[in-house]
């Protein structure tokens, strides 16, 4: 009995965690060429699979059936291989309704855009007719039938109050990329990006800088496969346990990013909160100092800050796309908001807040060296340390308090309203 994931580029899957947590069987992910599918859907050598990019329509010639529902949408993300008969369905139809209704957002009477127009497009646009959108417009990168370019969606559409990304720009390894300009939109209400690696892409970030409510699509990922997972099997699952598995995933892949002056303790109880959730430990200044090979003072008097600025931005690009991280930060990166879109891609910032008369200072950091220069540096800094925190965690007391404080303060961003707070003193 197999089971899997085929598509074309699936090295930034999570289906295989998914399903191994959600079922008792090995899942595979099962990448194919264009000139091996055809083989591979013949042989049937399969139980059952999941479909994704770029083959949820080339795999229905291959079907004997397929589900009213996905015959309607015109693409399949599910089949069941029953006594070698292959039987199609869309799962991704219910994940995106999922999420829809999850979040609250109502597409009733509503313009909205749906970017790209493949397989998941035609699950979304399927969804959101159903909810009643008044119009529905899908938006290519070039003409062609059914759909907008766009320079139109920005000519004649700004008005939209929904945008949903179906296309795969901005999605790991390109995760500085996004599909659309979103302050082009005056009327935005929701946007949604089906892409859930990175954890928030651009097009999400930005979105909640517009002030819009922004998902990705993890969601809509684990959601979609608890509904296969019942076709493959047989069996019914409760509908909890998909926000109770998006938890577990966000608590398991996304990054604690600590923020705050020197001293302040990132370091110390950046490792302690590593070893307790059985994360990976990574301090920016240790990487900053193994690429310029000498210490961050020395490099500061002889090539400046402006060039140390450049080194610790290369360093967070390296990091910005791994998950299951605890990451210290330099003191002084919150001075490049590039440096906090970054993190904030697979991250949630946690201000480490140390009261001033606690800070250390000296010891080979270069803009603190006594008390004086601390002082002044934190009166310029408060500001940007409130503007960029997602969390705030105090650290005036001892090591156990402030351990306790990020871990409360990250559980607080992935806690869902079906699992109750655990206790981490």
């Amino acid at each position: 009995m197999r089971y899997g994931l085929i598509g074309e580029k699936l090295g930034h899957s999570f289906s295989k965690i998914i399903h191994e947590q959600l079922a008792d069987y090995t899942y595979d992910l099962i990448p194919l060429t264009k000139e091996e599918l055809h083989d591979f859907m013949t042989q049937k050598a399969f139980s059952a699979l999941n479909v994704t990019i770029p083959y949820k329509e080339a795999v229905m010639p291959y079907l004997d059936e397929i589900d009213e529902k996905a015959a309607k949408i015109g693409a399949v993300n599910t089949i069941v291989n029953r006594s070698g008969k292959l039987y199609g369905y869309n799962t991704d139809y219910h994940g995106f309704r999922y999420l829809m209704q999850h979040h609250h957002i109502d597409a009733a009477g509503k313009k909205v855009l749906i970017l790209g127009k493949g397989g998941a497009c035609k699950a979304v646009s399927a969804v959101l007719e159903d909810m009643g959108a008044s119009e529905i417009l899908l938006v290519y990168y070039k003409h062609a039938e059914n759909t907008i370019t766009y320079a139109d969606c920005y000519a004649n559409h700004a008005d939209a109050q929904i945008i949903v990304n179906t296309t795969p720009v901005g999605m790991y390894p390109q995760i500085t990329e996004s599909p659309i300009d979103l302050s082009r939109f005056s009327c935005l209400e929701a946007v949604v990006d089906v892409i859930y690696n990175p954890l928030r892409t651009k097009l999400v970030l930005h979105g909640l800088e517009q002030g819009c409510t922004s998902i990705g699509g993890l969601e809509m990922l684990v959601g979609q496969a608890k509904y296969a997972v019942e076709i493959f099997r047989g069996i019914s699952l409760q509908e909890e346990t998909i926000e109770e598995l998006c938890q577990t995933m966000l608590e398991e892949q996304r990054n604690i990013v600590l923020i705050g002056m020197s001293g302040c303790g990132k370091s110390t109880i950046g490792k302690l909160v590593a070893d307790k959730l059985g994360k990976t430990f990574v301090d920016t200044d240790v990487k900053i100092i193994e690429k310029i090979g000498m210490s961050i003072a020395d490099y500061f008097a002889v090539y400046g800050e402006a060039s140390f600025r450049e080194i610790e931005t290369q360093v967070i690009q390296e990091l910005a796309g791994e998950r299951g991280l605890v990451i210290s930060t330099g003191g002084g990166v919150v001075k490049d908001p590039y440096n906090l879109s970054l993190l904030k891609l697979n991250g949630h910032i946690i201000w480490i807040h140390r009261d001033l008369e606690l800070l250390e200072s000296g010891e080979g950091r270069p803009l603190a060296p006594d008390a004086e220069a601390t002082r002044k540096l934190y009166a310029e800094r408060l500001p940007l340390y409130t503007a960029a925190a997602e969390s705030i965690a105090e650290n005036n007391g001892t090591e156990k308090d402030g351990v306790c404080a990020v871990l409360t303060a990250f559980q607080k961003m992935n806690q869902s309203a079906t699992k109750p707070p655990v206790s981490f003193v």
